[in-house]
């Protein structure tokens, strides 16, 4: 009898481990990558800093003062690393959180380097591309443990463990503008994201973010053109317009203005993908 009361109560036990290790579905995660607006440019402002919810939460990638690398914590910038600025990425989530219902939280892992081609989160060519680079971008890529790419794949299946990926959000293509090839690179990089998470092809979203665009003088602007192009190669891309985001003085990253901007419209590009 005994014998048998310890095996039901192995079997209990088993079963809740399982349950309380089930990702949890209303914790929606996406996958941020690019260069250096994505990153984040303009240091945040005090506003930026404050009445961040607690339902957005953002996974470091390296360790930081904020945390170790593969915790998550409440999304106060900077996100991408310990001294990075404000990114598209912290007002896409703070919008999604508030439009979202309330047992809904939103999850960012960010893994973006300034400077940086398509090549650089191509798992082929990351290798070969980087020891090419600047010393700065090298630097950059060392605290990624040398390949960005694997940096956010093993980021991204530890989060896999908590929710439930949703999609990605890519700004990247100032160093590649006018790049014809550029749509058929971003489309392999979202593949094999997908491949590498075990993902269904074709699953998620990609929303792709202009660059600073012709009414800003953006210097990178005619990349948007190449950009208009992602959905003919890539069918679930959605491009994220950027009409009116405002830039700093170099017309190539967005202000602090801009940048909250460009992150509602992601935001609004994917709860309009969701239906809502």
């Amino acid at each position: 009898m005994k014998k048998l009361r310890f095996l039901l109560l192995a079997c209990f036990l088993s079963t809740a481990l399982t349950i309380m290790s089930e990702p949890d579905p209303n914790f929606h995660i996406y996958i941020c990558i690019g260069q250096s607006n994505m990153e984040g440019n303009p240091r945040p402002a005090e506003q930026d800093l404050q009445n961040v919810s607690p339902r957005f939460l953002t996974m470091n990638a390296v360790d930081c003062e904020s945390g170790k690398m593969g915790e998550w914590r409440t999304a106060v910038p900077p996100l991408a690393r310990c001294h990075t600025g404000l990114t598209p990425a912290d007002y896409f989530g703070r919008t999604m959180v508030n439009e979202l219902p309330e047992e809904v939280r939103v999850g960012v892992v960010m893994v973006a380097v300034a400077g940086c081609s398509i090549d650089l989160f191509d798992k082929d060519k990351c290798e070969e591309y980087i020891p090419k680079q600047a010393d700065w971008m090298k630097n950059i890529a060392n605290e990624y443990g040398g390949n960005p790419y694997n940096r956010l794949i093993e980021l991204c299946k530890k989060a896999q463990q908590d929710g439930v990926i949703k999609g990605i959000l890519l700004h990247q293509g100032e160093t590649n503008t006018n790049d014809p090839q550029w749509p058929a690179n971003v489309k392999k990089v979202y593949d094999d994201i997908l491949a590498d998470l075990g993902l269904e092809p074709g699953s998620i979203p990609l929303l792709a973010g202009e660059v600073v665009p012709a009414d800003q003088k953006g210097v990178c602007a005619a990349h948007n053109e190449v950009m208009q192009k992602l959905p003919e190669v890539l069918p679930q891309a959605l491009v994220v317009p950027a009409a009116g985001c405002e830039c700093g003085r170099d017309h190539l990253h967005f202000n602090l203005k801009g940048s909250r901007e460009l992150g509602r419209r992601y935001a609004a590009r994917m709860l309009s993908y969701m239906g809502l």
